[in-house]
């Protein structure tokens, strides 16, 4: 291949390609490296030529760039044989535009001459999709955080919504047991006319349909509860002893304890340790 048809070749490159002589002196350039020259403002030729490359690694290393030192010591190496190849991706960026490139230092294939040659490559782009990658990545990384919180919060207020309501339901079970069962029974014991006996019971129907859930829960476990032992479990889940059980429910304590054993029995609690109160709230 001729000179000129190398020369052709050469400043075709979309690449910014420059040879340095065994000193580090530019002494080729193609039209890229001279474009990109005058583009950004080159005080002198834009074909550099003459200008030593290693000097400028220099001062950008005293500067405190630290590519400067490393791409020193990398054309040093390719000059004396000890790489075939040198590779280093650096950022020069300009005040309007932010700008990385890629080098690669190669031998000059020559038999008379001992330089290398210098590839530089614009690699902007890759690094720009690479940031915005990592922003996205980043941004995908925030909003999991966040629906992550959003789930945790929405746990915890499932589960103070689940004890409000499980409270609510108990204050409502006690209160109807102790306060509005006992007066029903009494009164409906003192009508007279079977017109307000009917009046009475829809009223404890109705009430009994209220605290219903509870009641459904242990009919759930297919289990075959007495209506007593229904009404006595029902007192023992909100905490009531078994004097106070008997007071409401107008039965001895003995009657009481009799039920707590058959509860305890047919709800398979024959571990002691285990509280039947307890196992009652459980059920949810």
């Amino acid at each position: 291949m001729d000179g000129r048809m190398y020369e052709i070749i050469v400043d075709s490159l979309s690449a910014h390609v420059a040879v340095l002589d065994d000193k580090g002196v530019i002494v080729k350039t193609n039209r890229a490296w001279q474009e990109y020259a005058e583009k950004n403002g080159l005080v002198g030729h834009a074909d550099t030529l003459g200008v030593n490359y290693l000097d400028i690694c220099e001062a950008a290393t005293d500067s405190g760039d630290p590519e400067g030192e490393l791409v020193t010591m990398g054309i040093q190496k390719v000059l004396a044989g000890e790489l075939l190849e040198f590779v280093i991706q650096y950022p020069c960026h300009s005040p309007s535009r932010r700008q990385w490139f890629n080098l690669r230092v190669l031998p000059y294939l020559s038999q008379t001459e001992n330089w290398v040659m210098m590839v530089h490559e614009d690699v902007t782009p890759l690094f720009l999709a690479q940031e915005e990658l990592q922003q996205k990545e980043e941004e995908l990384r925030q909003k999991s955080e966040e629906l992550e919180e959003m789930n945790v919060a929405l746990k915890v207020l499932l589960e103070h919504r689940q004890r409000g309501l499980a409270e609510l339901e108990q204050q409502m079970t006690v209160n109807i047991h102790e306060l509005v069962l006992p007066y029903t029974e009494k009164l409906k014991s003192s009508l007279k006319t079977p017109r307000n006996r009917t009046l009475i019971d829809i009223v404890e129907s109705n009430l009994n349909d209220i605290i219903a859930p509870f009641l459904n829960r242990l009919s759930s476990l297919n289990l075959l509860l007495t209506p007593q032992e229904v009404e006595v479990a029902a007192l023992i889940r909100t905490g009531k002893s078994s004097q106070e059980i008997a007071d409401v429910l107008g039965v001895s304590v003995s009657t009481i304890s009799f039920h707590r054993k058959n509860l305890r029995r047919k709800l398979g609690l024959h571990d002691r340790t285990m509280n039947l109160r307890t196992y009652l709230l459980s059920l949810k």
